[in-house]
């Protein structure tokens, strides 16, 4: 009996870790395909908690008459420093906090530098954009455009910002930070407890497996970039409450961070190296950033269709459209794309004429390891 008090204790012990370290970015643990039987355990949680809880209580008796009560003491002090640590100051939710105010303002009050990098959306005439500065620490921000609600995220690990719709079944839904999985962030819908990939908004676990949440477009620019796209724009401020949490020098969004996890290499196609990932019609493709900032404007194709990607210089915000197949483009002093006697603007816009606008592609810069990640079949633009 004294043998089931142990292996109660010690296995809850485990149970709580291996709870927290599958979808947490811990040694060995985002390299697995381990996500169903982190599901399994997370969603049996107290049941598995009561079990070696009843196994403990089942040997305390015999525990408590025995002659060394400073072992029993000891494990009972560890197990509860082990529940204590990986529900209560390990958990994503725990670590990464979600704003307590969201504020934003015009371009005329506007706190934030116009040099810091945001995701930007736009619905009809409404502009609004959020900085990368918070949303790395946030990790989601809810908000809503044009009467749609929408869901701005962000993942620091895998360097990936996306914009969705919180729709579920038709109805909005709530999420919270869960964990991550392959170094991708994931939330937990309040309703049937699924599990969404931040990468793609695909529910990969639970009830809801397999069903993914509309996109929005988003852009990623400088702040003054996008304010000379759209004046009228509001940008998310900082939470007073998280001041001393933000990263106020930008040491992210330049890529000088020194940890393993946010760190940036400078050389191409290594695991951190910046790429722009670009899907069209089933095909992928990845372009290094530091070839994209030699060249500032490349002309490729991915599948079947024509593209133009394009780098201001600032030579941090970057744009992807369609063209035609013999459409070449070039970028004057104002980052306008010109091509034959058409101008274009950073968003696409005709300047001088009625012409229809350049179609946007939808493209991201992430990490070559989260891009490779989700998109295995991916080719790699060399020259």
């Amino acid at each position: 009996m004294k043998k089931l008090f142990f292996a109660g204790l010690l296995g809850l012990a485990l149970f709580e870790i291996l709870n927290v370290w599958f979808i947490m970015p811990m040694p060995g643990s985002q390299q697995i395909n381990s996500i169903d039987l982190a599901y399994f355990l997370y969603s049996w949680r107290w049941v598995f908690r009561v079990i070696f809880l009843l196994m403990a209580a089942a040997g305390s008796r015999e525990v408590i008459r025995g002659q060394r009560k400073w072992l029993p003491a000891l494990v009972l002090i560890f197990t509860a420093g082990i529940c204590y640590l990986f529900n209560f100051k390990m958990t994503a939710e725990k670590m990464f906090r979600q704003p307590q105010s969201v504020e934003l303002k015009s371009r005329a009050e506007n706190e934030v530098p116009g040099s810091r990098i945001i995701l930007g959306i736009t619905q009809g005439e409404e502009a609004k954009a959020y900085p990368i500065e918070y949303l790395a620490y946030h990790h989601q921000v809810r908000d809503s455009i044009g009467g749609k609600s929408v869901i701005v995220t962000y993942c620091s690990v895998c360097r990936t910002g996306r914009v969705f719709e919180p729709v579920v079944n038709g109805k909005n839904e709530q999420f919270r930070l869960v964990g991550m999985d392959h170094f991708n962030a994931m939330f937990e819908d309040a309703t049937t407890k699924s599990w969404w990939r931040q990468v793609n908004g695909e529910a990969i676990a639970g009830k809801l497996k397999g069903q993914e949440l509309p996109e929005m477009e988003s852009w990623q620019m400088t702040l003054d970039k996008w304010f000379a796209l759209h004046p009228h724009s509001k940008v998310l401020q900082p939470d007073p409450a998280f001041m001393d949490i933000y990263d106020p020098e930008a040491n992210f969004e330049k890529g000088k961070n020194q940890g393993s996890l946010t760190r940036t290499d400078s050389l191409a196609w290594k695991m951190k190296s910046w790429v722009v990932g670009i899907e069209v019609g089933g095909a992928s493709k990845a372009y290094d950033w530091n070839n994209l900032k030699e060249k500032r404007i490349i002309h490729d194709s991915v599948g079947n269709t024509p593209l133009v990607l394009a780098l201001a210089a600032d030579e941090n915000s970057f744009a992807v459209f369609e063209r035609s197949p013999n459409q070449v483009f070039t970028l004057d002093a104002n980052d306008h794309l010109l091509a034959d006697s058409a101008a274009y603007d950073f968003s696409g816009r005709e300047l001088n004429s009625a012409m229809p606008p350049l179609q946007p592609v939808s493209a991201s810069q992430e990490y070559w390891h989260s891009w490779l990640s989700f998109h295995p079949e991916t080719q790699k633009y060399e020259d």
